[in-house]
């Protein structure tokens, strides 16, 4: 597929592609936008069907770190890698430092982090090859563990949802589905259940849901199951495309708001939670905590400022609420409209300075 041919080309500034006969590395490296600063977002290794499924993967994670950015108001633009392998059998010293050659190319222009398939002991690798990383652990710099700051972001933003829907102050007696108990699905729970919140709890992983069971007085639910549970909010923070054709219908909850990325399997289906009077938090905002971490270290903020950004998702939250309630869209809708205001915005000074 020609890269300007694909349904999910939106102007992208740059797409880059890189194949290292030496190494075996295959790469495409997007950059969105960087009107707002250097193009930011993860690195993904993943077994794609074709090149052309990569292509699509790859061109549409830059446009929603482009919104995502934007949306939390940080100085960065957006952007996103795939590396094209199987991350449990590809990945090689030799095969990390030909994509850390690669990301230096860009000129800075791209900063890498974390995604799917890469993981914290791998980016020391890349880093030995490039300056432009981010979103791990390195010395003379704030931690880069993200999990603790999007749960963070994620429970104050699914109380401005309560309080705007519910006109409720406080989790407290509500009762919550929680789908996903990984690192940011138990620390939202966690901070749930001090609050007083009733939990409903699913994991693939047995184990790790009975500790949740235990640990939070919850009951338990099946991950597909939990999607159609009797509660105030369903919080999804494991699989993407979980608001579909098949499961709005079902929903019982009035909000929904979760760490997941990707929960709408189709913009429309934003359309159709309206529709029904489910508040939607829109998933690229509510889970921003994990880039301002990113973002502060790249920037050398301190924890007070991290945590001021990451707590003020909870206001552009509820200014998303109002205006999508005022225009009569979409949550979803609106926060796009806002964030390519802002992507806009920054470049027009650019060209006027022309």
């Amino acid at each position: 597929m020609n890269v300007f041919d694909s349904p999910d080309f939106d102007h992208h500034e740059e797409v880059a592609f890189f194949d290292d006969k030496a190494t075996g590395l295959k790469a495409i490296i997007a950059v969105h936008s960087t009107a707002l600063g250097p193009a930011c977002g993860g690195t993904r290794m993943h077994v794609y069907a074709s090149t052309d499924d990569a292509l699509t993967d790859v061109l549409r994670l830059a446009r929603g770190m482009s919104y995502k950015n934007a949306i939390a108001d940080l100085p960065l633009g957006g952007g996103k890698a795939v590396i094209l392998g199987d991350p449990a059998k590809d990945k090689s010293e030799a095969r990390f430092l030909a994509y850390a050659d690669a990301v230096n190319r860009l000129g800075g222009r791209y900063i890498t982090a974390m995604d799917v398939g890469v993981v914290p002991k791998d980016m020391p690798l890349i880093a030995r090859g490039t300056k432009f990383v981010a979103g791990f652990d390195q010395p003379g710099k704030k931690g880069g563990d993200s999990g603790p700051t999007t749960a963070l972001g994620v429970f104050v933003g699914l109380k401005a949802a309560v309080k705007h829907r519910l006109g409720a102050d406080t989790t407290k007696g509500l009762t919550v589905a929680i789908q996903g108990l990984g690192k940011v699905g138990m620390g939202i729970a966690q901070r749930l259940h001090a609050e007083g919140a009733r939990l409903i709890v699913a994991d693939v992983n047995a184990d790790v849901m009975r500790r949740a069971v235990d640990a939070f007085d919850a009951r338990e639910a099946s991950p597909d199951g939990i999607v159609a549970a009797e509660c105030d909010v369903l919080s999804p923070n494991a699989l993407g495309a979980i608001l579909n054709d098949e499961t709005v219908p079902q929903l019982r909850a009035k909000v929904v708001a979760g760490a997941a990325n990707n929960q709408l399997a189709r913009d429309a289906h934003g359309t159709m939670l309206a529709e029904r009077g489910i508040l939607y938090a829109p998933d690229y905002v509510i889970n921003g905590g994990g880039i301002i971490r990113v973002a502060g270290q790249i920037c050398d903020w301190d924890d007070d400022e991290i945590d001021r950004r990451t707590l003020a998702i909870a206001d552009t939250l509820s200014s998303i609420f109002r205006r999508a309630e005022a225009e009569r869209l979409a949550t979803s809708e609106v926060a796009d409209r806002m964030a390519r205001e802002r992507i806009a915005a920054a470049r027009a000074p650019a060209k006027a300075a022309e």
